[in-house]
């Protein structure tokens, strides 16, 4: 099936179209990398790392468990081509922790 010009319009099959998807500036792996670092920032799990050095008491199973979560995650989309516009999505990323 192949589409007629229309009032001046391209053809679906011209090789037009895809001049405009390479304008759209892509998602790097350091912007996946930042989305995880905001994720493990919001559960201060730098703070339960520090508590851990000082007094010697784990990490929550929870903290331990999500973070870990978080950093599979972020592996994940990092492999993805190309990454997807909206990987800051809740879709993509574990479930934050008190939800």
């Amino acid at each position: 099936m192949r589409f007629a010009v229309i009032e001046g319009s391209r053809e679906w099959t011209e090789p037009a179209w895809r001049a405009t998807s390479t304008v759209q500036a892509s998602v790097l792996v350091e912007d996946v990398e930042a989305e995880a670092r905001r994720r493990l920032r919001s559960c201060r799990l730098q703070e339960w790392r520090t508590r851990e050095f000082i007094t010697g008491q784990p990490v929550p199973d929870d903290i331990r468990h999500y973070a870990l979560q978080v950093e599979f995650a972020a592996k994940a989309i990092s492999c993805l081509l190309p990454i997807p516009d909206d990987f800051d999505s809740d879709v993509y990323w574990p479930r934050p922790l008190g939800l």
